[in-house]
C-alpha cells in the first residue's frame, strides 16, 4: 500500500524545546512520525538558532543527511555531504559598537560569541552561564578577543534582568544596528540586522524547489515567531513562549510528550 498524502511538502523543526527532548534525544515516536512524512513525499529541514559545530553531533545522531538552517538563519548546512553552503556574519565593527551603547545603558554584561565556520569556536566569558549542557567552549580572557574572527552572533546576560527584559531593552537601544532574538532560557542573541530563521529557511527551501506554501513549522520560542510568519502553518508547542504561541495557527503537545508526531500522525491519519 502506498504512503498516505501528507498535506505539506516540507516540514521545518526547531531543536531545542521543540524536536529535542530536554534531554536533547529524539524520542523514537516522533523519528518514526517524521519518516513517515517524508515517506509521504515531504521534506524535513532542521532549524535551529544554533551554529554549525553545536548542531552537527546531533544531526549525525539522527542520520540526518538534509539541509539544516542553523545560527538564526545565518548558515545554510549540507549535513549529508559535511558542507557549509552559505554563511552570514555579523558586521563587528557595526555590533562592537551597538555593545557599548548597551552596557552604556544596562551596565556590564556577561558575554559569549559563536565564530563563523564549521569549526567555528564559541568564546564564553567567567560569568556567563551556559544553558546548553557540555557543548565545546573556550575562556573568553579579554573582550579585545571577540573581535578577532568573523562572528555568527554574540549572547549576552545581565545580571538582576530577565530574559523579556533584556531583549526589550536591548531592541530599544540598539534595534537599529543589530537584530536582538530571545532564543531560549538564558538565551539572548545580537545578530546581523534583518537576519532571521525565515531568511536562512527561505534559502534552503528555495534549493529543493519548495515554498511558503509548501512548509508546516514547529518552534518554541519568539525567534520562530519569523519563521511562523513565512510558513504556510506555524505550530507551537504545549511549552512555548507566549508570544510564539499568540502567532501560532496551532499548539501541539510539549516537546517531552512528542509534540511534533502528535501533529504529523494526525496529518497523517487524515
Amino acid at each position: 500500500m502506498s504512503p498516505s498524502p501528507f498535506p505539506y511538502r516540507l516540514i521545518a523543526t526547531d531543536l531545542d524545546g521543540t524536536l529535542l527532548r530536554d534531554d536533547e534525544s529524539v524520542s523514537q515516536r516522533t523519528r518514526d512520525a517524521l519518516a513517515a512524512a517524508t515517506a509521504a513525499g515531504a521534506a524535513h529541514i532542521v532549524v535551529t538558532g544554533r551554529s554549525v559545530p553545536w548542531t552537527r553531533h546531533i544531526l549525525d545522531d539522527l542520520g540526518y543527511q538534509g539541509l539544516a538552517v542553523c545560527g538564526q538563519g545565518a548558515q545554510v548546512y549540507h549535513a549529508g555531504e559535511h558542507r557549509l553552503l552559505t554563511s552570514l556574519t555579523l558586521d563587528r565593527q557595526i555590533a562592537r559598537i551597538a555593545l557599548a551603547k548597551l552596557e552604556t545603558e544596562v551596565g556590564p554584561l556577561a558575554l559569549a560569541a559563536s565564530r563563523d565556520g564549521l569549526d567555528g569556536q564559541v568564546l564564553v566569558s567567567a560569568d556567563y552561564t551556559l544553558q546548553d549542557g557540555p557543548l565545546p567552549v573556550i575562556p573568553l580572557t579579554d573582550a579585545a578577543e571577540l573581535w578577532e574572527a568573523p562572528l555568527n552572533k554574540l549572547y549576552i546576560q545581565r545580571p538582576g534582568l530577565d530574559d523579556d527584559t533584556l531583549t526589550a531593552i536591548a531592541k530599544e537601544t540598539i534595534g537599529g544596528l543589530v537584530d536582538v532574538v530571545m532564543a531560549g532560557a538564558g538565551i539572548v542573541e545580537i545578530i546581523p540586522l534583518g537576519l532571521t530563521k525565515a531568511t536562512g529557511l527561505s534559502l534552503a527551501a528555495r534549493r529543493l524547489g519548495l515554498r511558503a506554501a509548501d512548509t508546516i513549522a514547529f518552534g518554541d520560542m519568539p525567534n520562530d515567531i519569523p519563521m511562523f510568519g513565512w510558513a504556510a502553518h506555524g505550530v507551537a508547542m504545549a511549552n512555548a513562549h507566549t508570544d510564539l504561541k499568540a502567532v501560532a495557527a496551532e499548539i501541539t503537545a510539549s516537546n517531552a510528550e512528542d509534540g511534533i508526531a502528535v501533529t504529523l500522525e494526525a496529518m497523517l491519519a487524515a
